[in-house]
């Protein structure tokens, strides 16, 4: 049995277990979620969040709030690995440790990917650096360069793989 994918969220419920899972929301997420609550999707199993995503539409030149992308990132995005213009950032990822393993990632990115596809977008791009992030998404044919330096989930900062995949 697959989870269902449910767009939006009770906040305050999403905020429980966001805590629970990660530790508390940032202000980006909430920004994201408070522009379109349809970016957030929440993994239900037997009525319990098990896992969510957080989505927005980007583009290589500029970030969704206008400012200008930085010239290492834009350089990853459209020559290492050929993304231009306008793509999906799958900005959040995240399953609940006692529910990994059982197919729930790959049916989401099966789910998503099929999403984003039907609304006309070419790439889907991921920022990341987690084992299991990189893992599914390798197995799932995403191109990766490295080296873009981002605040990360607990904001100290680093480098992250950026993921790619092109939609056919």
């Amino acid at each position: 049995m697959e989870p269902k994918f449910v767009h939006g969220c009770s906040l305050e419920r999403f905020k429980e277990y966001y805590r629970e899972v990660v530790g508390g929301v940032g202000e980006t997420e909430l920004r994201i979620i408070g522009e379109d609550p349809r970016r957030l999707i929440v993994w239900l199993f037997d009525n319990e969040i098990v896992g969510h995503a957080i989505w927005h539409p980007s583009n290589t030149v500029a970030h969704p709030n206008g400012e200008p992308r930085e010239c290492s990132d834009r350089r990853i995005l459209e020559e290492d690995l050929g993304v231009a213009g306008d793509f999906m950032e799958l900005h959040e990822v995240w399953l609940r440790k006692d529910s990994r393993g059982r197919g729930f990632g790959s049916a989401f990115f099966d789910y998503f990917e099929s999403m984003v596809r039907v609304m006309g977008y070419r790439h889907i791009v991921y920022y990341a650096d987690h084992p299991a992030a990189l893992a599914i998404c390798r197995a799932r044919g995403y191109r990766e360069g490295w080296g873009v330096e981002l605040d990360g989930i607990s904001g100290e900062g680093g480098r992250f793989y950026v993921l790619a995949k092109e939609l056919t």
